[in-house]
């Protein structure tokens, strides 16, 4: 069976309005692997620039995947790099690099840190034990279906 051609048009664009700086591409270039071309052919690689633009816009605006504009690219692509680019360590890295770098333009307390989180232990055996649940009260809340005159 074949597959579906893709029919979204590109939006018209207004270059650089949700892009990736000049300044900061230089810095994340670096970091990213190196295209590998198979032997025997295959797809043209994607540009990184591309790519990475497009993996910054899923996580800004949390669209599906699928749903990635076509000007960055398949939804399909960008993951797979997001994936790839995950377990290398590459946004751990970038984010040490940022990090690096604020600290020598606005200072950063290395001292104090701060993590926040919620854990919860969940029952050895999974469900609840018998006897530790609490039980809640039952109570009527307001409705607006049944109106006393």
């Amino acid at each position: 069976m074949a597959r579906r051609k893709e029919c979204r048009r590109p939006l018209p664009r207004r270059p650089g309005w949700r892009d990736v700086p000049d300044e900061f591409w230089a810095k994340v270039e670096p970091l990213l692997p190196v295209h590998q071309l198979s032997k025997k052919g295959g797809r043209p690689p994607v540009d990184h620039r591309k790519i990475f633009n497009g993996i910054l816009y899923v996580l800004r605006t949390g669209c599906q995947w699928k749903m990635l504009p076509i000007e960055y690219g398949s939804g399909s692509c960008a993951h797979r790099h997001f994936q790839a680019w995950v377990r290398l360590g590459i946004f751990g890295r970038l984010w040490r690099l940022c990090l690096e770098e604020y600290d020598e333009l606005q200072g950063l307390d290395w001292q104090w840190q701060a993590l926040d989180s919620m854990t919860v232990a969940a029952p050895a055996k999974g469900g609840p034990r018998e006897g530790q649940t609490l039980q809640i009260a039952a109570s009527r809340a307001a409705s607006d279906m049944c109106m006393s005159m």
